[in-house]
Order: C-alpha cells, then structure tokens, then sequence
C-alpha cells in the first residue's frame, strides 16, 4: 500500500480539502501549504481552527459548494462526508480525483523519513503531544499531527523542517494502516469500535497487521497482555527491534512512581534496570505517567537525552480536552475531559476524587447507542466512582438507535443519577447544587464541552 502514495501527489498543484477545519484536516492542509501546493477549503461553521488556515493565506468557503472544487487538481475529503455531498458529485463529475483524508495522511507520512505513529484505544493524543513536545524542546524540528489541539505549540499541527514527523493513528475504521511508519508506539490494546470490529479479536488483527507494515523499531506497553499478544511473533522473527514499558520489572522502561501523595505524581525513570532520570508531571493520573512513560521510551530510543526528555515532560501542561482545567469561577473548578470509554473514564474519575476536592460532579455525555449497550455495565460501574452524577442524551454520532437504549437505563443502575435532554437543563441543575471548593467535570468525546462552556459563563454572570 505504502507504494501507492509514492506518486499521488506528482502533477498535482491545487488541492481542496471539504471539511478543512476538522482537526485531521487543518494540519494536512498546513504542511501541504508549507510544502508549495495551492490549497483551498470549504466548511460549515466558524472557528478558530478556520481562523489559522486563513492567516496563512488559505481560502476558505463556507458551505459545500459545486464550484467550491474547480480548478482543482485534487480533492480531500474525511469519512464523516457522504458521498452525495455537492463537492464530491462536482469533482466526480469533472474527473477530479477525490481521496480520504486517510490516505493523504498515508501519503504525508510517507513523505518523511523518521516517522513516529502514536496508536493504541486510550491515551493517543496526550502522548502523541507529549512526544511532539520533547522532540521540539531538543530542537530536533518535528512536523505533527494531533488530534487536539497542543498549547505549547498553538494549535494541533506544527510544520518542522527536519526528517521527524510525529502523528497519531487511530484504528478506527482501519485508519491507521494506510501509515506506514518507522516507528510505532502502541499504548494499549481494548474492546472499543465494535460496531465496526465485531470483536476484541478482529482489532487485534488490525494491530497486527499495522505492526508488520512499521518498518524498524515498535515501542509497546508490556504490561498490557493484549498488545504484547500482537507483537509476539514479531519479536519471535526477530525482525524488528521491539522495546517495551511499563511498571512492570521485566521491562525495558520502567516508571517507579515517588512522592504518591501529590495530585500529580513523579516518578523515577528506568532503563534495562538502571535509573536515567526522575520526572516530576504538572497533569494528574497513574494514567498519564503511562502516557509520559510512552513517550520517554520513545524519545530515549530515538537518541534523545534523558535529561531532555525529563525538562519537556515536567512542563507539558496537557492538550486540549484532557482534564482540562478550565476556570474556578465562585470557588467551583470546573475541568473537561474527552474520556468516553469505560477505562478512561474510570482513569478520569478515580484522578479527579483522588485531588482533594469536596464533592465531584460528574457530567457524562454517552457516545454512541453501540458503546453504551455494549458497555452498560461498565459504565455503570465507572460512573460510581463520583459523589454525584448527572447524564446528557445519548450522542448518536454516525448510528440509529437500534439497541433500544436511552440515557435513563444507564442512570437507572447508578445510586443517584439523574439525567437531563438538553445541557441547559444540566447547568442550571448543578451550579444550584454545587458549592465552593467542589469540582465539576464534563466528559465525553463529543461536544458535551459546550455544557462545562455554559457552565462556565453562568457561575461568572456572563448568561
């Protein structure tokens, strides 16, 4: 596959991107740019991801337009378009090749020689900023493509004009075997995406065949039975140098957490038994010293000292949607989160009653009818963690509800619970029951932020 791309972009001079302002969009369209081809956009709404792309003198349209594609040589497109979109129809129409933003992704990467692909079902993003953060720090000049947008650099791309790009590669839908990169970091390997997988045994085969396509080096979470089961007969072969982390002793990287009654914890790193230096994090979680610990193996592997490695993670502060804080209006913190599997939100929910506040309200928007049937349990059992929890509707995203399952199941086995249709309802509700030093958290991987916004903006007396 990966010879495919070789040539995609030969002859081509202009390229539209429809949708440009998604987040796997807009970084494409800004290395393109970079890079000398003529770019122009459509969109269907204002922000300020559109307000980058134009500052670098890109066009952009709003609303999808037949004539929007003229002129193009070729046309980019992400899976969330449907096919009868009139961009689309015009461009099979004039014989303008229209591909997914996958595959220009493939063809991106392809275009650089030290490539790092994040992959894993939790933890890509903060990992993927962390690593993009510690090859920037170490003036090593990387090209990135995040699925959230990272403070340190300003947005979620940066251009580089060395060798190093550094992306994340999500599995869903298969998105992540058209790259083919020289390294991969697999985070973990779980039960997610079923509605297109089937079974825990299908995604394992799409890992597997994701790390048979990364040509050098895989660094991958040994403490995690279901990602080793991929690599096991890669390391068998011998074919590829594989290194693992974890906390676990029989690891090549090791965290050993110190000072366990912070918030955010240090921790001691460890390599091959020998201790390389101690990292002090400004983000809460065990989990993210998994997602640090990732990162450091990663970067230490591609010859960074760890010295380094130790400075960039002790002053990442997070990327966009990952317990982000956002404010503290009348004494309430109120924080974001982007988790909407049961693993990461239980991850979520048991940092956030670890940090000392007096009461934590939880806000859960459900993502998807399949997930949450599929994980009803689970996500009961998680949502117990919290002293209180308040559940939006169901988001549908790309499915009908043909489970039969509603908010009020799910709220029906949690002590408490109450749920509500629209995000006013919810802030009105908890801002009349939380009180000074409590926390209030949104989570879910949908737009359940513009309730924490609203939330926000009530407590100040701005609405």
């Amino acid at each position: 596959m990966a010879e495919n791309y070789t040539h995609l972009l030969d002859n081509v001079r202009r390229i539209h991107f429809v949708g440009i302002g998604g987040s796997g969009m807009c970084p494409l369209a800004e290395i393109l740019h970079n890079e000398g081809f003529e770019i122009t956009g459509s969109d269907v709404a204002e922000s300020d991801t559109l307000e980058r792309i134009r500052s670098y003198g890109i066009p952009v349209a709003m609303g999808h337009k037949p004539e929007n594609v003229n002129g193009a040589d070729l046309v980019v497109y992400t899976a969330a378009v449907k096919l009868d979109n009139p961009e689309l129809v015009s461009a099979k129409t004039q014989n303008i090749p229209a591909i997914e933003r996958c595959i220009m992704l493939g063809a991106v990467v392809e275009k650089y020689k030290k490539s790092i692909a994040i992959s894993g079902t939790h933890g890509k993003t903060t990992t993927t900023s962390m690593i993009t953060q510690i090859l920037t720090m170490s003036k090593l000049d990387p090209t990135a493509i995040i699925g959230a947008k990272l403070p340190f650099i300003g947005g979620n791309s940066r251009v580089g004009k060395s060798d190093y790009i550094v992306c994340e590669a999500c599995e869903y839908v298969d998105t992540f075997l058209h790259i083919y990169p020289e390294m991969a970091v697999i985070l973990n390997v779980d039960e997610d995406h079923l509605d297109y997988f089937g079974t825990l045994d299908r995604i394992k085969q799409s890992f597997k065949k994701f790390l048979d396509q990364t040509s050098s080096c895989i660094v991958i979470n040994g403490d995690d039975a279901n990602s080793m089961e991929c690599v096991k007969d890669i390391i068998k072969e011998g074919s590829k140098k594989v290194v693992t982390f974890g906390f676990g002793r029989k690891n090549d990287f090791r965290a050993e957490i110190t000072g366990e009654s912070s918030v955010c914890d240090s921790f001691d790193l460890y390599h091959k038994g020998k201790k390389i230096t101690s990292v002090k994090l400004r983000i809460p979680g065990k989990f993210n010293v998994m997602n640090a610990l990732a990162a450091a193996a990663a970067a230490v592997t591609l010859g960074v000292n760890p010295d380094d490695v130790s400075t960039a993670l002790s002053e990442f502060r997070g990327a966009h949607r990952r317990f982000e804080i956002l404010g503290e209006p009348c004494g309430i913190t109120v924080a974001d989160d982007f988790a909407h599997h049961p693993t990461e939100l239980n991850a979520t929910l048991t940092t956030a009653m670890s940090m000392g506040y007096k009461n934590v309200w939880a806000i859960f928007q459900p993502h998807t009818f399949s997930r949450t049937y599929k994980f009803l349990n689970e996500f009961a059992q998680a949502l117990s963690i919290p002293d209180h929890v308040i559940l939006s509707e169901i988001l549908p995203v790309r499915e009908k509800n043909t489970y039969n399952i509603y908010s009020k199941d799910l709220a029906e086995k949690i002590d408490g619970c109450v749920w509500f249709k629209t995000f006013e309802e919810i802030a009105d509700y908890v801002i009349k029951k939380a009180s000074p030093g409590d926390l209030i958290i949104t989570i879910g991987g949908g737009n359940v932020y513009m309730c924490a916004n609203m939330i926000m903006k009530k407590l100040s007396g701005q609405d």
